[in-house]
């Protein structure tokens, strides 16, 4: 009889012997009965708490992990953590998850179980992070491959672990594992991908028979690729070519394929893949990654075959296709030695059709001052102004001491531009512009010019008032005192407080406490500084 329905037939039988208060038999009976109910209630906690304890639910005896506090701390539970503050927290995380990867060697049991916490702790504190910028994503998948790794060596089953990762990855709310497939396929040993093969085939072809309209063929095509990085990672030619076949045939899948074919050292068959990607991406309307990435790599292939000159005309068609900084350091790189004066001088030739802001950084890199100067001396203003600092720049700078009004007008540019997008952080940087193009526009004789800009600049900025006051500063010729850093503030006060009377001493003797004063700061800093605010009388 189950001792839960004992325990029940006592207690119904107690309350009939209650009612005979006058039989002394009845009491004896009653007694003994209550007695067999508490040996039966007692029995059944006892299984209770053993079975509690064996589960491991309620075992009050267990300690407590060390690294749980690590990483409840780090994870920081019930705090929203903004934007601003997601490296700081993610550097917390991050250091947690190295104290838990170092215990992989030693103990990768361990080490698994708390990979599987931190996880599910961090799918816990989605909801308390700004994560729109992916880093915190980044670092849960970070986690799976190390949790993967730490399996690994623990030699825990593999069809287990397929099995969990996959259940991740289908109750994925956070999108965590969205670009797990290629680091997951990379992270598991042969074993692994075995396993993790058969379950993603499982689903795949699932998928490939109930296709669901409304999501248009998503999962398929999810599986899909997640099958593709586990073929090229186990350089399975055969297997992914039957893939593709089933679904369809990219340039990205002619890229994979060649590079496989070439670790197997067959070039000529790599090479026949590589034209073929190209071909796909001349019939397309646009062009993606693979198609700027294909060409490339064919150049290698054939200069490792040997055949050197037609990478160098395939070098010099993309180059004339695209002059830039890239294309001509790849063409020169097929060069021979001693020809590479003479293609030198024939892509400057071929580059001046290029836009303006690849030529600038092309001439600027092999410094041809001259055709530069010459080609921003026919841009306008307003063409230079709509160019990026990160272009301009480095010309400005390459041109002030050779080419002085070339220079000035860059200068101006890069402040009108300021001034023209709004930018009001970066008034310093226009305020600097300004000040070195006048001194280029004075060094260049051309008063006039500077003249015409300042108006230009009263005329159309002069509501800016956070950047007017230091412009005509600039203009009369005031340069502004630089403002002192926090350091030199510091060392000031500590001066001020500590060091003074046994400084002063040693001072040179001038007229007043406030000559004393600011010789004693000249000495300490090292320049001289505004004078301290003294009262008349001292």
């Amino acid at each position: 009889m189950p001792k839960v329905r004992r325990c029940r037939l006592l207690l119904r039988r107690t309350r009939r012997l209650r009612t005979y208060k006058g039989r002394w038999s009845a009491v004896l009976e009653s007694s003994v009965v209550l007695l067999r109910l508490c040996f039966s209630f007692g029995d059944l906690l006892f299984d209770e708490s053993r079975e509690a304890a064996t589960s491991g639910v309620c075992n009050m005896k267990r300690r407590r992990d060390p690294m749980d506090t690590v990483i409840e701390s780090a994870l920081q539970p019930g705090r929203f953590i903004d934007w601003k503050q997601g490296a700081a927290f993610l550097q917390d995380l991050h250091e947690a998850e190295r104290q838990v990867e170092a215990l992989v060697p030693s103990n990768p049991q361990r080490a698994a179980g708390l990979y599987e916490t931190l996880i599910a702790a961090c799918n816990m504190k989605a909801d308390e992070i700004d994560g729109s910028d992916g880093e915190f994503g980044t670092f849960v998948g970070s986690l799976m491959c190390g949790w993967i790794k730490a399996r690994q060596a623990a030699a825990a089953d593999a069809d287990k672990t397929a099995s969990t990762l996959l259940s991740w990855i289908e109750n994925d709310d956070y999108g965590f594992c969205s670009d797990l497939k290629s680091e997951t396929a990379k992270a598991l040993d042969r074993a692994g991908l075995a396993s993790f093969e058969c379950a993603v085939r499982a689903r795949f072809e699932a998928a490939c028979l109930n296709p669901e309209e409304r999501v248009g063929g998503y999962y398929r095509d999810y599986w899909d690729q997640i099958l593709r990085s586990i073929y090229a990672q186990q350089r399975n030619i055969k297997k992914y070519l039957a893939l593709t076949a089933q679904t369809s045939l990219t340039q990205a899948d002619c890229e994979v394929v060649a590079s496989l074919l070439q670790a197997k050292r067959k070039p000529d068959e790599a090479l026949a893949w590589l034209d073929r990607g190209i071909e796909m991406g001349k019939s397309g309307s646009s062009r993606s990654v693979e198609g700027y990435r294909l060409p490339k790599l064919r150049r290698e292939l054939l200069a490792k075959l040997g055949r050197k000159s037609e990478a160098l005309d395939s070098a010099w068609a993309a180059f004339l296709a695209s002059p830039g900084k890239f294309t001509y350091d790849e063409l020169l790189s097929y060069v021979p030695k001693s020809e590479r004066a003479s293609w030198h001088e024939k892509a400057m030739e071929a580059s001046g059709q290029a836009s303006l802001s690849s030529l600038i950084e092309l001439w600027v890199s092999v410094k041809e001052i001259e055709r530069l100067a010459d080609r921003l001396n026919r841009a306008s203003n307003r063409e230079l102004e709509g160019l990026s600092h990160y272009a301009t720049e480095p010309a400005a700078k390459l041109l002030v001491r050779t080419h002085p009004a070339i220079a000035a007008k860059v200068l101006r540019a890069l402040c009108v531009g300021i001034l023209n997008a709004g930018k009001s952080k970066y008034y310093d940087a226009a305020l600097g512009n300004i000040e070195a193009a006048r001194e280029c526009y004075l060094a260049a004789g051309l008063d006039e010019m500077w003249r015409k800009t300042v108006s230009e600049i009263r005329r159309d900025h002069y509501r800016k008032y956070g950047f007017m006051p230091g412009f005509e500063e600039i203009v009369a010729g005031k340069r502004a005192l630089p403002q002192p850093t926090f350091l030199d503030r510091a060392r000031r006060r500590a001066g001020w407080r500590g060091i003074w009377r046994r400084e002063c001493r040693n001072v040179p003797f001038r007229s007043g406490l406030r000559g004393r004063a600011n010789a004693w700061l000249e000495k300490a800093l090292g320049f001289a500084w505004v004078e301290l605010p003294m009262n008349e009388g001292e």
